[in-house]
This record gives structure tokens, C-alpha cells and sequence, in this order.
């Protein structure tokens, strides 16, 4: 357990950031729609986009079950206006380095805020149903309520 209680991930995540019907003909086309999705919530500067493909270009944020998780590098810590998370989703999945995505969860965190909410959507999106169903997720409701399944499930 972290002394540092991390937010509900629902807490993050506007509806204006959950975007269930994006095109990406590839994985940096991808990252570069989840990072300008993290400067419409007003959660990010431009300049965090950067890092986010840093932190691709260094370690891959597949995550498996069709869904990256694409978030910047410590150096772009200091972009981050407030923490955040966006959801969008790719009907047609994106070739992202010989995996299919359909889902990213874009990032913005302050401090080490990023590593619990890491940890609270690891827990969704190894589960190979609940990663299934936010693939195939045609509302925002869907969204909200997949995310919430991890906000009370304090062990």
C-alpha cells in the first residue's frame, strides 16, 4: 500500500475525455490524439506530448488485451497542470509495434501520482473480460462504470 491515497480514477476523467470513436493510422498518429485529448481537458502543455513520445520511444506502453497506456517521462512532470486521464477508443485498431490497439488511456500526472493510477487501471485492463468491454465500449456510461469497478475494491 502507498501512504499516498490515489483519486478515484472516475475523478480524473471527464466525459469530454472519453472519446469512443478516434482514428489513428499509427501508433505516434495514436499517442499524438491521446496527448492533444490531455490538452483539451487542460490537464497538460504541449510540450508533455514530447514526453509522452519519449516514454515510447524508450519502453512501449502496451499493456496487452488490445490497450496502451501512453504517459510521459518524468521530465515532462513539470508540463502537467493537473492530473488527469482520457479515454479514447479506435474502432479500427492501430498497428502499435506489431500489436493491435483499440483503447488508450492517456495520462497526466503530478508528483508520483502517475504510479497508482497505473496500479487502479492495471487492474482493469489485465482482466481480460473488463479490457473486452472497454474495447468495445459504445457509451461514455460504459466507460465511467468499468473505471468505478476499481474505485471500491480497497483490499
Amino acid at each position: 500500500m502507498s501512504d499516498e491515497q490515489a483519486p478515484a480514477l472516475t475523478a480524473l476523467l471527464a466525459e469530454s475525455s472519453i472519446r469512443l470513436d478516434e482514428a489513428a493510422a499509427t501508433r505516434d498518429d495514436a499517442i499524438r490524439k491521446t496527448g492533444q485529448a490531455l490538452i483539451d481537458a487542460g490537464a497538460i502543455d504541449e510540450s508533455y506530448v514530447d514526453a509522452m513520445f519519449e516514454r515510447e520511444n524508450s519502453v512501449s506502453t502496451y499493456v496487452g488485451e488490445g490497450v496502451a497506456i501512453p504517459h510521459g517521462t518524468l521530465a515532462g512532470k513539470d508540463s502537467v497542470k493537473e492530473d488527469a486521464l482520457v479515454v479514447l477508443r479506435f474502432p479500427t485498431p492501430v498497428d502499435w509495434d506489431g500489436n493491435d490497439v483499440s483503447v488508450t488511456v492517456g495520462i497526466a500526472a503530478k508528483g508520483n501520482g502517475h504510479i497508482a493510477i497505473l496500479s487502479q487501471l492495471a487492474s482493469i485492463l489485465l482482466d481480460p473480460e473488463k479490457a473486452a468491454a472497454l474495447r468495445g465500449a459504445t457509451t461514455t456510461a460504459e466507460v465511467y462504470s468499468l473505471l468505478e469497478s476499481t474505485d471500491d475494491d480497497d483490499d
